[in-house]
């Protein structure tokens, strides 16, 4: 269907992507949100870029993956500076309590409980603290008051020190980004706290899990293990779960994005007794119904779609009617098949492009695993695309820098480009590596690693490609 042209054309923007915990750390501990955050709020801005794209903020597992957390509203207390009690105001505490977030006891409670049990999941916990029965519950309450205090204390002062940022951020012209996993975890406060709001069984067991079918790269798909949500109990209480979660995401950030978006539309549901994803189905889900909601809830709805993989007709419909930017990964746009949406004479405007994301390698390692002839390509494409901007930005000719161009030169609105890239970093510094269960999550960068110049060869390749404007 054609569309009349925009009387003014969108802003163009650039951004870079890196989690909090990939700030650098002074103590040897992982990034948290201390004078590090800011001092990379002074590096986003002197380079001219507008965004700052993290992974979820989310309290998570053992593991340290954002995308399984024991919250999907709780910060990750590891983002707390070693000074964080002299952020703990008694007033602006007494106001966090006086207007609690609906998540917060349960989180506390759970969180106690849990460490309690030695982290034993909520599913094996005693049937009392399991079920919530109130006696319960309160019983465990007295007894451990001082440490649920002290997570409701670490949560107040994360809020704090994240609006903080964001404020700070914005006045620079600086916007926010943040990811929001579709599925949330079983053993989560989540879960815990509204059964009904899932699809479990008697004993509180999952019916059904979420993963995707069988594929190119898995013959017996991806068993994830989230349980499903009740989609139909959801929406007869108007969606109030989905709203709360929105509501707490928009104040934590300017654009957030949907991981997994084509889930909206249907999930790939597998029963709970398979030990793999082969004989799962497709169960549609009212995901238009859904965003129609939040539209009226939120008339500035500013939602990306992680609409990667391979998505159906019906997905791409749903994305289109609510206008949803979707995203494009130059690393995925080689392989010289017709229609592939990453290739670079592909891009659409309404959409976010990246060299690369947090699950890919980074673009000097992917480029090095490339054979002679696959390297040969890439170079044929990118001279062709952008070869001309790369000679007049000044900038490296060798890998990552022409990806980079490429992605600043893309028609799309956004680009965002992984720290690593900008840091000219191989495969030893990826951020997590899909499939392996060790090691991931753990890169963080040091000051040393970036040159006096980059700042000022991105501001180049900014004013170059017209992404100066923020919003």
């Amino acid at each position: 269907m054609d569309r009349a042209e925009p009387s003014d054309p969108p802003l163009r923007q650039a951004g870079v992507l890196l989690h909090i915990t990939s700030l650098p750390n002074a103590a040897g501990k992982l990034g948290q949100l201390n004078s590090e955050a800011w001092r990379f709020l002074d590096w986003i801005q002197e380079s001219g870029l507008s965004i700052w794209q993290t992974l979820p903020l989310n309290h998570p597992h053992a593991d340290l993956s954002p995308y399984s957390a024991l919250s999907a509203f709780a910060f990750n207390p590891a983002f707390l500076p070693d000074d964080w009690m002299q952020y703990l105001n008694a007033e602006r505490y007494a106001e966090f309590l006086q207007n609690e977030p609906h998540w917060l006891q349960d989180y506390a409670l759970f969180v106690t409980i849990r460490e309690q049990l030695q982290g034993a999941s909520w599913v094996n916990w005693p049937e009392g603290l399991k079920r919530r029965d109130p006696e319960s519950l309160k019983r465990f309450s007295r007894q451990h008051q001082g440490r649920i205090e002290q997570l409701k204390q670490q949560q107040c002062v994360l809020d704090y020190l994240w609006q903080k940022l964001k404020s700070d951020a914005n006045q620079r012209g600086i916007q926010l980004f943040g990811d929001m996993p579709i599925f949330v975890a079983l053993d989560s406060a989540d879960v815990w706290s509204n059964t009904g709001e899932f699809l479990l069984d008697e004993s509180l067991m999952p019916k059904v899990v979420a993963g995707v079918p069988p594929d190119y790269f898995s013959e017996t798909g991806q068993r994830w293990g989230n349980p499903h949500y009740d989609w139909d109990a959801m929406q007869k209480d108007g969606f109030s779960w989905w709203i709360r979660r929105i509501e707490h995401a928009l104040r934590q950030f300017d654009l957030l994005r949907i991981d997994h978006f084509r889930g909206l539309q249907a999930c790939w549901q597998i029963d709970a007794k398979e030990e793999t994803a082969i004989n799962g189905h497709w169960k549609e889900v009212p995901g238009e119904a859904l965003l129609e909601k939040l539209q009226q809830e939120f008339p500035h709805l500013p939602l990306i779609a992680e609409d990667l993989g391979v998505i159906t007709e019906e997905v791409v419909e749903l994305k289109e009617k609510f206008d949803l930017p979707g995203m494009s990964v130059l690393q995925f746009g080689f392989n010289g098949l017709p229609d592939n949406p990453h290739a670079l004479d592909e891009q659409v405007v309404n959409s976010v492009a990246y060299t690369g994301t947090h699950d890919n390698d980074t673009t000097i390692g992917w480029f090095e695993t490339l054979d002679e002839g696959g390297k040969a390509w890439v170079w044929q494409q990118l001279e062709e695309h952008c070869g001309s901007l790369l000679e007049k930005s000044g900038l490296e000719n060798a890998m990552p820098w022409p990806l980079i161009v490429a992605a600043f030169a893309s028609v799309a609105q956004r680009v965002i480009v992984p720290m690593q890239d900008f840091l000219m970093l191989d495969s030893k510094h990826r951020m997590n590596v899909p499939g392996v269960a060790e090691g991931n999550w753990r890169w963080q960068f040091d000051w040393s690693q970036l040159s006096k110049e980059t700042s000022k060869e991105i501001a180049v390749l900014v004013a170059l490609t017209d992404r100066g404007d923020s919003a």
